[in-house]
């Protein structure tokens, strides 16, 4: 659930700061899809941690 919270999360923070930032659309994909993958890998870290510290 973490990681899916995450890819979500850091697809539309990424898309923003593009679109921010005077990107175009592929812009906003590109970095929209960078930052769901990167969320996704902390989440992903952050739900192993979680299960083994219970």
């Amino acid at each position: 659930m973490i990681v899916i919270a995450g890819l979500i999360l850091g697809a539309v923070i990424g898309a923003r700061k593009a679109l921010k930032s005077g990107g175009k659309r592929l812009d906003a994909l590109q970095y929209g899809a960078g930052y769901g993958i990167a969320f996704a890998l902390v989440g992903l870290f952050l739900t192993l941690f979680i299960d083994r510290m219970v």
